[in-house]
């Protein structure tokens, strides 16, 4: 019992859906005296469901986050997992399935009103007893609702979208993994502006919809509500689901791409500013959207990575609207010009 409870403290003492993830499947591996225990994510692409792990432990390691070797690939399809396929399909709580080699597996979806986005899976040589399932079911209940909390307070109540303070904790935390230095640290000329290679590659973009303040004045609010709504809709289908977007306020959004090179940021930036052109809102009929977006670069600030971005969008909405422009091409090509810096601001 002492145990169940310090795992249960340490569950909702997270604010951070990674640590959250960590703490379940060490607290499930714990409780059940598991062999294997993960937590997938499920994500539909073009109509099919695909499952990825995201956390695992192993009998006698510590709980980590699962790595990939091409992030950008969504998973496995579901219809590899027919006993989770079929649970899933019939809304049920639980599935479990005899493999070939005579382990035994549970899953466990997590069900969030009618959608199920993440899936507890739990590896074990035998069957468990329905005491030790009634265990593991009250630490899911405990990690489904504390999850629903973290979302809500993590996502912006009109579009659904990841909000602004998740944003600014996101950067954060990609700039600290890929080796930020201190800020006081001196740092060679030669690094200030370094390329990563295509793999290493982030992306910052920065999306504004034009001309948005005569929609709201011709129209009324709802209308523009709407179009925020249905806006927020193309971006979700047409980026990738590893990639983040975030309302940033008003009619800005920000998307975090990861691990492609520019002329793949290029086409997929490219590729939802005309899905919004080509798409009819209602009564509004049509809108465009413009596009600033940046490489980011682990030895800069947050505000000049963002600045950067914003000065590349600036361009595109006093040139004409509905583009998408690279901050560094516009540099190069002199139609931007960096004059000074500090570690705080930058100015053109």
């Amino acid at each position: 019992m002492d145990s169940l409870l310090k795992h249960m403290v340490d569950m909702t003492g997270h604010r951070d859906h990674t640590m959250l993830d960590i703490s379940v499947i060490s607290a499930v591996q714990e409780l059940a005296a598991a062999s294997q225990t993960r937590v997938l994510a499920l994500t539909t692409v073009r109509g099919q469901v695909f499952v990825r792990s995201r956390a695992i432990i192993v009998a006698g390691s510590v709980a980590r986050m699962e790595e990939h070797t091409d992030p950008t690939l969504p998973g496995e399809p579901l219809s590899d997992y027919p006993a989770l396929a079929a649970c899933i399909a019939r809304h049920e709580a639980s599935a479990d399935t005899l493999c070939a080699d005579g382990r035994h597996l549970l899953w466990l979806p997590i069900w969030i009103g009618d959608q199920v986005t993440t899936c507890l899976e739990i590896t074990n040589p035998t069957p468990y007893t329905g005491a030790t399932i009634q265990v593991i079911g009250g630490i899911v209940s405990v990690y489904r609702n504390f999850q629903n909390l973290l979302d809500y307070s993590e996502r912006d109540s009109l579009t659904g979208l990841l909000n602004r303070k998740t944003f600014d904790d996101q950067l954060a935390k990609i700039l600290q993994s890929r080796g930020e230095p201190e800020a006081d640290k001196p740092r060679p000329v030669d690094e200030e502006r370094r390329h990563h290679t295509d793999t290493e590659r982030q992306w910052l973009a920065v999306i504004d919809v034009d001309h948005f303040k005569l929609v709201n004045d011709k129209f009324g609010h709802l209308y523009g509500d709407e179009v925020l709504i249905l806006i927020a809709n193309q971006l979700q289908s047409s980026f990738r689901s590893q990639d983040r977007i975030f309302r940033f306020g008003g009619e800005e959004f920000v998307v975090l791409l990861r691990s492609i090179t520019l002329e793949n940021a290029q086409k997929i930036i490219d590729r939802f500013r005309t899905n919004v052109e080509a798409h009819d809102f209602p009564q509004v009929g049509r809108v465009t959207v413009s596009v600033g977006f940046v490489s980011i670069n682990a030895y800069e600030a947050p505000v000049i990575i963002l600045g950067r971005a914003d000065q590349a969008l600036y361009y595109a909405k006093s040139h004409g609207r509905n583009l998408a422009c690279h901050y560094d091409e516009l540099v190069a090509k002199g139609l931007l010009t960096t004059i000074t810096s500090n570690d705080t601001a930058e100015f053109f």
